[in-house]
């Protein structure tokens, strides 16, 4: 398996991002971003995943963090994925979804091609980790990640969109808390 991309090392912070099979929009619902959140909480206080930046957009979730404490990023994301996958799914089972057949059965075609047996596949392989190397790399992904929500006309000014680390940097309330970088 390649390691191009993959948070291998667990000294080192990564920009990380996550994107859902299909680029489908599961994360326009509000109960699927607290899965996302309560999800990202767990792995700070028992994973070793440290946090700098984050956005949670409709169908991917970008994030500037690195592994600590001897966790390696690479394992506290397979560990993420596999269990926000598992809730995923039940969200879409058991709350009100109205794209709920259809999402439910490309999840299901995402797995034809699989070797090993899976019912459903709720993120795209790997998470296209880069390591961050410079001041220069950080304020440039901290930048793109913030402004996501804003390219996508979203928000009009970054701190407005409630799951992003945008929030945090402006000192405005947020339900994730992120180490704060000095970025100037």
């Amino acid at each position: 398996m390649s390691t191009k991309y993959k948070a291998t090392t667990t000294d080192q912070a990564y920009f990380i991002t996550i994107t859902t099979v299909g680029w489908i929009d599961v994360f326009t619902r509000l109960n699927q971003k607290y899965n996302i959140i309560n999800a990202l909480q767990y792995c700070q206080k028992n994973k070793g995943l440290e946090i700098y930046g984050y956005c949670i957009m409709s169908s991917h979730i970008r994030l500037l963090c690195k592994g600590i404490n001897g966790f390696i990023l690479s394992d506290i994301m397979r560990d993420f994925k596999k269990f926000t996958s598992n809730k995923i799914i039940q969200t879409i089972l058991d709350e009100p979804e109205s794209r709920r057949e259809w999402m439910l059965d490309y999840f299901k075609k995402s797995c034809e091609h699989l070797k090993k047996e899976q019912e459903f596949k709720v993120w795209q392989d790997g998470y296209h980790a880069e390591i961050i190397e410079t001041n220069w790399f950080i304020k440039q992904k901290m930048n793109y990640i913030h402004n996501n929500p804003v390219k996508e006309k979203i928000v009009t000014l970054v701190e407005d969109y409630y799951f992003s680390s945008a929030r945090n940097y402006a000192g405005l309330d947020n339900d994730l808390e992120v180490i704060l970088l000095d970025l100037f």
